[in-house]
């Protein structure tokens, strides 16, 4: 499970049952969906695909964080992940999705820096990765904030997706400069 943190502003806490009815409501905006296929329109599979995705175990210290601001904790804003890449792995993901009225508030940044923080401090890893839809310029620019690199673009079944990464020595490097 991911574990909780808390930034200037926000609270990321491990995400539950309790959060199931809010993501359901935030993946049936269109706008907030449109770059990520998925189960939207469809009631019971999305229902389905939500519920395993928020029972699903992931390993120690994985999972997603739901987000809330701090003097609004009961506001649900968005989740956050660290999870293996595509539930099974072997590469770490990180993910972030918000609500609309979230956006441009620079809470998706603000949110993922404690979970890198804790990908490479606390769990070691030696990379992560975030795959982005090439015309989702908001969450490419969050991972640019972020310090990921740009790896180039992956071609999965005729779905482009641009590709950002950190190491274990971008992150170390990024420290060192007080980022």
């Amino acid at each position: 499970m991911l574990p909780s943190f808390e930034t200037q502003r926000l609270l990321v806490r491990p995400r539950t049952m309790v959060d199931f009815e809010a993501c359901l409501v935030m993946d049936r905006d269109v706008e907030v969906t449109k770059h990520i296929p998925g189960p939207w329109h469809d009631p019971e599979q999305h229902e389905a695909f939500v519920r395993r995705r928020m029972q699903a175990d992931y390993g120690p210290g994985l999972g997603y964080g739901t987000v809330v601001e701090k003097h609004q904790p009961n506001r649900f804003l968005g989740w956050i992940l660290l999870i293996p890449a595509d539930g099974i792995g072997p590469e770490i993901e990180i993910g972030w999705r918000l609500v609309r009225e979230a956006w441009g508030r620079g809470y998706a940044t603000e949110a993922a820096m404690p979970v890198i923080r804790h990908a490479f401090t606390t769990l070691k890893a030696d990379r992560i990765m975030a795959e982005i839809a090439p015309r989702n310029t908001a969450s490419l620019r969050v991972a640019q904030k972020l310090g990921l690199s740009d790896a180039g673009v992956r071609d999965d079944q005729g779905a482009i997706w641009r590709r950002y990464q950190m190491t274990q020595s971008d992150f170390a490097s990024l420290e060192e400069t007080g980022r």
